[in-house]
């Protein structure tokens, strides 16, 4: 007999049917025994008759067993208009405890006043709140309809490695780990990779896989491991494709997520789904500092000229929100000296390169990649880099197509997406400086 999940259960009334779940809730009442049971998917009724002599071995299991336990229930779902979860129910004739739940170390159906580390130390348990539930699916369907719309464009998914002999990109805040009798570091970002797969001719790819730094911040939205949504394709013309293609990806997430998403966001979190137009809104970044200063009198700090803080992406949303009625803008014109040497840049030295912000944060740095030898070699050097990269220059000795590409937080979408504020809320497991467990 095939288990069903309660959102298939409407089209199995009638049938005798096996299902599994937790137990919910339990009501017992003189005549009759209610007992909630859910899955991931929702929530049903199983009512058990007292007056029945069958029912006698069903209703000792179910007064001996504690709530959050699991049963594997066989029985014959049938229709009945006064039941508010479905209008329909399990009438049991087997009952099987599959596990037995012990007293639980705080309510997940009110977190209100439990300690965030608390909940975290307990993270299985707290997803199983319906709110945290909802960011789960809200979250898939959105990396979902990303990956279906990157490959009705033909791009392909691929797997890069995150153990990696040199420290990566930077060369700096990178996790170091024990490989064998040498030193290997977990992947900042599959930047190279992606890069290396344009060299071998796969013209357009992405990825969906964990990224790794080794920053000491504890802030709302910074973790140590992330998942990253990568990509990257050739023959572009300038960095306005990847921006055109970015435009696109995130319509179209966003447009299937208020869809079937839209009306419990607003319910849930308070916050609308927004569907961007096109195009986004673009500044270059000294007319954006100019902007924010005879409006909101701000002054970038000496330290950030050439690039953005906290403060001024804040500023940027509602610069975005006041003078183009947008929820996005891109910010282009960066200084070179702010962002990775493998960055394009013009004649005139021209950064070619843009970041997005979204509701007050940066979601995505993207850029047309600098392909040619000679100038990554002169940018390396510049920016002090040697044997880290070295591997990674041989990528372009025997030719390579112009190309770009971004790369966008899971994580941080998400908590932009519902507002939570904190990506310890957001995150299926949260890791930071000093969080390495679950």
């Amino acid at each position: 007999m095939n288990k069903k999940y309660v959102n298939e259960l409407k089209n199995h009334i009638g049938e005798e049917i096996s299902f599994s779940g937790f137990v919910d809730t339990i009501r017992d009442k003189k005549w009759v025994m209610f007992v909630i049971l859910r899955d991931s998917t929702g929530k049903v009724q199983m009512t058990i008759e007292k007056s029945l002599e069958e029912n006698k071995k069903l209703l000792d299991i179910m007064s001996n067993i504690s709530v959050e336990s699991t049963v594997k229930v066989t029985g014959k779902l049938v229709s009945n208009e006064a039941v508010k979860l479905g209008g329909m129910e399990i009438i049991p004739s087997n009952i099987e405890i599959t596990s037995i739940a012990e007293n639980l170390p705080f309510d997940y159906n009110n977190l209100d006043g439990v300690n965030i580390d608390t909940r975290l130390d307990y993270r299985w348990i707290d997803i199983r709140n319906e709110k945290n539930m909802l960011i789960r699916q809200i979250e898939s369907c959105m990396v979902q309809t990303m990956r279906d719309y990157l490959y009705s464009k033909d791009f392909i998914e691929i797997h890069t490695p995150k153990l990696i002999g040199a420290a990566s990109e930077s060369g700096s805040e990178v996790f170091e780990v024990k490989y064998f009798d040498r030193s290997a570091y977990l992947a900042q970002s599959p930047q190279f990779y992606k890069q290396m797969a344009m060299s071998g001719g796969l013209s357009k790819i992405f990825e969906v896989a964990p990224s790794f730094r080794a920053e000491n911040s504890n802030t709302n939205r910074h973790t140590t491991e992330f998942t990253s949504f990568d990509l990257e394709f050739s023959y572009i013309d300038s960095y306005l494709d990847v921006m055109d293609l970015e435009e696109d990806l995130l319509i179209a997430g966003l447009s299937k997520v208020k869809e079937k998403y839209g009306d419990v966001i607003k319910e849930v979190f308070n916050t609308e789904v927004v569907i961007p137009t096109k195009p986004f809104p673009r500044m270059g970044l000294k007319d954006l500092y100019q902007e924010l200063h005879e409006r909101y009198n701000f002054e970038i700090p000496e330290h950030d000229i050439g690039d953005m803080n906290a403060e001024a992406e804040k500023l940027t949303y509602r610069l975005a929100k006041e003078k183009f009625n947008h929820e996005f803008m891109f910010i282009d014109d960066y200084t070179a000296t702010k962002r990775p040497f493998y960055h394009m840049r013009d004649d005139a030295g021209r950064l070619q390169g843009y970041d997005l912000i979204w509701r007050g944060t940066e979601i995505t740095s993207g850029a047309q990649r600098e392909h040619r030898y000679e100038e990554l070699v002169k940018n390396a050097k510049e920016k002090g880099l040697g044997k880290d990269v070295e591997f990674y220059l041989q990528f372009f000795k025997y030719g390579c197509p112009p190309h770009g590409g971004f790369a966008i937080g899971v994580d941080r979408l998400t908590m932009l997406l519902l507002g939570t504020g904190n990506l310890k809320d957001t995150m299926f497991i949260f890791r930071g400086p000093n969080r390495l467990n679950p």
